[in-house]
């Protein structure tokens, strides 16, 4: 009879493993030495061993299933308690025992772990859902589309929720974004309506703008190209494709017209700047004639001067009030000296003036006896009541007279 620490061999070629529950039938040898026979049994054993050890480090080092795992295990625990192998199969319970432990203890992490994820993923998708939902109210079109698109790509990158609770957070999300893709349908279509009307606008702006371009009616037609221009930024901008097209053909018009009329105001400010030139020398001609001395000459010298004023066209209309004021100093000056002799030499007016004086010679003469007599008389208070008399009608007297000498008397 053979034996080791862990089994033996009997004189019948029975070959029995040691455990904690007593020995153990192993099988059956005898195609050799009992030494053989506990040798492959012990080999069975490492086999054993190895397999354990093997499951060991896939269960610690890679991502088996808890199921796969403790399929595997059993499958061990099977062969161990078969009791087909020469070894300390007690440790071998033992090391599938923990490593049951640690299978459990890895699918409670697991189960913690998607726990964990998914909450986060509910979080994340209730986020994105809140977001989406803001932005569907958004008139910031390009920024708020290209910002669903992103949340939808963010979305698919998720882990997927409870069924329930996954297709109700979808359909949230899905709700907002055509809520947001069927008002911004709506705005552009409005916009695309505008844009039209805004073309039709234009197109009838462009063509009386094109229709004024020849006009030489240059105030009004100036004032018209204002009008028209402040109706083209009432109208709004039509589509991308006619704007400019419908801009550069208005400015155009707008350009030959005003072009047309700087031509024009050019050699008009031309002619009127030596039309100046010349108005400001027949002035300086006129005021020479001042002081008027012989009225006659005076009046025959500025006629002439006034008659080549008048021959010669505009002036700048800022010049004009200048140049224009000096002649009428020179010609008002005339004035006052023709209204002075017709003063002089009007006889009704002087008969009128020598008869005024008389009078108020007489009334002061007059006055002038009555104050001696009543002084002669005693009559004081008298005399002085008819000197305040005689001093009014004295200073009426003195103003006859002055205008009695503007006649020459």
């Amino acid at each position: 009879m053979s034996s080791d620490p862990w089994g033996r061999v009997d004189e019948t070629g029975t070959v029995y493993v040691r455990t904690a529950d007593g020995e153990k039938v192993v099988g059956s040898w005898q195609a050799g030495s009992p030494e053989e026979a506990l040798a492959y049994f012990e080999r069975k054993y490492e086999g054993l061993v190895v397999e354990i050890g093997l499951l060991e480090k896939r269960v610690k080092t890679t991502d088996l299933s808890a199921k796969d795992a403790l399929a595997a295990v059993e499958h061990l625990r099977e062969q161990v308690d078969a009791h087909h192998a020469v070894g300390d199969l007690d440790a071998l319970r033992a090391r599938l025992d923990k490593l049951v432990e640690l299978v459990e203890a890895r699918r409670e992490e697991r189960k913690a772990q998607r726990a964990k994820q998914s909450d986060e993923a509910r979080s994340a998708k209730e986020a994105l859902v809140a977001e989406a939902e803001e932005l569907a109210q958004s008139d910031q079109w390009r920024a708020a589309g290209e910002r669903l698109r992103a949340l939808v790509d963010t979305w698919k990158g998720l882990p997927r929720l409870d069924r329930k609770s996954d297709d109700e957070l979808w359909h949230r999300f899905s709700h907002a974004r055509s809520a947001f893709s069927k008002r911004r349908k709506q705005h552009f279509a409005q916009l695309d309506a505008q844009r039209e009307e805004a073309r039709r606008t234009k197109e009838r702006l462009v063509a009386e703008a094109e229709a004024l371009s020849n006009s030489t009616d240059w105030g009004p037609t100036a004032a018209r190209y204002r009008d028209l221009m402040a109706e083209w930024k009432a109208a709004g901008r039509a589509q991308r494709e006619h704007e400019d097209d419908l801009w550069n053909r208005f400015r155009g018009a707008q350009d030959v017209f005003f072009a047309a009329r700087s031509s024009v105001f050019a050699e008009r400010d031309a002619e009127q700047a030596e039309n100046l030139k010349l108005k400001e020398e027949l002035a300086e001609e006129a005021e020479k004639l001042l002081p008027i001395r012989d009225l006659k000459a005076a009046r025959a010298a500025f006629r002439s001067v006034n008659e080549r004023w008048e021959a010669i066209g505009h002036v700048p209309r800022d010049a004009r009030p200048r140049v224009e004021g000096r002649m009428h100093a020179v010609e008002r000056a005339i004035q006052e000296a023709e209204e002075a002799e017709w003063r002089r030499t009007n006889p009704e007016a002087r008969a009128r003036a020598e008869g005024l004086t008389g009078q108020l010679q007489a009334a002061v003469d007059k006055l002038r006896s009555q104050i001696e007599q009543a002084r002669a008389q005693g009559n004081n208070a008298k005399a002085d009541k008819l000197e305040k008399e005689l001093e009014g009608r004295q200073a009426l007297l003195d103003q006859a007279l002055k205008g009695l000498q503007e006649f020459g008397g």
